[in-house]
């Protein structure tokens, strides 16, 4: 019985496997698969306005040499509370140091040190996907 019942399954999966439409060309020219280019960022830019509440700053310079690995972050170079002071770059936020459960630490939080997850260069590229959002 059990044989006859696992030969069916897989009978039937291998019928919805041939049935169902394939990856191939469709999906390398859909436009969330194009590869990342590097823009001409401006050397130093003013801080763009944000479009919407607690959206990640923008980075108003180029990154396209910067390393952020879990060994080496060169954000934290001019970012970190330290240095931030002599550098006169904006300090990172106190939220980077606290963990899952609120509690600060002296370090950034393992969960906030990828910078670029989710802060970005500024610049004029044009959307791979259109838009209309406006902000308020």
């Amino acid at each position: 019985m059990k044989r006859i019942l696992s030969a069916t399954l897989f009978f039937i999966g291998q019928l919805a496997v041939a049935g169902s439409p394939t990856l191939g060309d469709d999906w390398n020219a859909s436009p969330e698969n194009v590869s990342p280019v590097w823009h001409s960022v401006a050397k130093e830019q003013a801080m763009p306005a944000l479009n919407y509440v607690n959206q990640p700053p923008l980075i108003p310079h180029s990154i396209e040499s910067y390393q952020v690995t879990k060994n080496v972050n060169q954000c934290l170079q001019c970012h970190s509370p330290q240095n931030a002071k002599v550098t006169g770059a904006p300090q990172i936020s106190i939220t980077h140091f606290a963990d899952r459960q609120g509690n600060l630490s002296n370090s950034s939080s393992p969960r906030r040190y990828f910078c670029l997850q989710c802060h970005v260069p500024q610049t004029q590229a044009k959307p791979i996907v259109g838009n209309n959002f406006q902000p308020m």
